[in-house]
């Protein structure tokens, strides 16, 4: 199981920069680049919120949960 990050797609898709992104949402330049990249290991509620409003979009935009059958429950 992996939850793929899709922030850089979102950004593309509303012209926005990390630069611009990171002053948006109040968070650093590494913090956001971390998440964008997928090294992320938790997000707050709080920052996604932040995320979505400055992006205009939810967070299904953002995370994507992909089943690659390698976990089981």
């Amino acid at each position: 199981m992996s939850i793929i990050v899709n922030l850089d797609v979102m950004m593309a898709k509303r012209k926005v920069s990390l630069n611009e992104l990171s002053e948006r949402v109040d968070l650093t330049l590494s913090n956001l680049s971390i998440l964008k990249t997928g090294k992320a290991k938790a997000i707050r509620f709080s920052t996604l919120e932040a995320i979505c409003k400055a992006l205009d979009c939810q967070p299904g935009d953002i995370l994507e949960f992909v089943n690659d059958g390698k976990e089981q429950l």
